[in-house]
């Protein structure tokens, strides 16, 4: 709500105290005592389980995915000096968000927060794990060129699921420099060549990713309010877990799913 509202800490108390008398809340806490949980490394783990069983509902619908990352901004600034003299252009901080999430409905089946410098590549397959663990079938998933990869290709197809990842204009489908290129690489580097069309059919369903960021920013914002890093990462996790539950609430009005969250935790 602090984020949401765009209000402090302090004069939040005044929607505690509502949320007291209405009975959502057993005991009043100073609104001190949130933002220390939210500095708590103990948190972290809960908020990932909490977005992990927020898509759960949506296992029957979603079938293909979309990855990418996008930056948040901090209130944070680096030194001078290691701008003036380092590799680091912007002097503000940020941090970066990976999201898989599912075409159709904009969930985020699977989440990691990196700093502002991490490249994109690395992150892929652990989020695609992540996603055919927690119970989706996954067909199809998108990327952009930042993903291009050997290992990234054989983790999406070890899950059933077919990756569009489009080529570079210097891939080669067959040996290189670098050594030779597996059977999987060939077979979609002729794909994207001779069945350009089609590939891309498939391809711009990554769209949906650029959508899920704007969604996000746009209702919770694109900067991270708190001052430390582990508070950043779990407010930047509380935006995803929030977003999650307005897509599962549009989902039970749009498509009349139905939603038992005891029951998907148990599965």
């Amino acid at each position: 709500m602090k984020i949401y509202s765009t209000i402090s800490g302090r004069r939040f108390a005044t929607d505690l105290r509502e949320a007291k008398q209405r009975g959502y809340l057993a005991h009043l806490p100073h609104y001190n005592s949130v933002f220390k949980y939210l500095e708590s490394e103990a948190l972290t783990p809960y908020l990932y389980e909490l977005i992990t069983l927020s898509a759960a509902p949506l296992k029957s619908i979603e079938s293909d995915f979309a990855v990418d990352s996008s930056g948040f901004s901090t209130g944070q600034f680096m030194r001078w000096l290691d701008v003036k003299y380092g590799t680091k252009e912007d002097r503000r901080q940020w941090l970066k968000l990976h999201l898989m999430v599912g075409v159709k409905t904009n969930i985020v089946t699977s989440v990691e927060v990196s700093d502002g410098y991490a490249h994109d590549y690395s992150f892929f397959k652990g989020l695609v794990d992540r996603t055919a663990k927690n119970g989706f079938q996954m067909k199809e998933v998108s990327a952009d060129k930042g993903y291009l990869g050997a290992s990234n290709m054989l983790a999406t197809l070890q899950h059933g699921a077919i990756p569009y990842i489009p080529f570079k204009s210097n891939s080669v489908p067959h040996a290189n420099d670098y050594g030779a290129k597996s059977e999987l690489w060939t077979r979609m580097y002729h794909f994207y060549a001779l069945h350009r069309a089609e590939f891309l059919q498939h391809y711009h369903k990554r769209s949906n990713v650029e959508t899920t960021f704007h969604m996000i920013k746009a209702k919770f914002g694109q900067r991270l309010r708190s001052r430390t890093l582990t508070a950043q990462i779990n407010e930047a996790l509380c935006k995803v877990l929030c977003h999650n539950l307005c897509v599962v609430i549009q989902s039970v009005h749009e498509l009349g799913i139905e939603t038992n969250f005891a029951t998907e935790s148990a599965a």
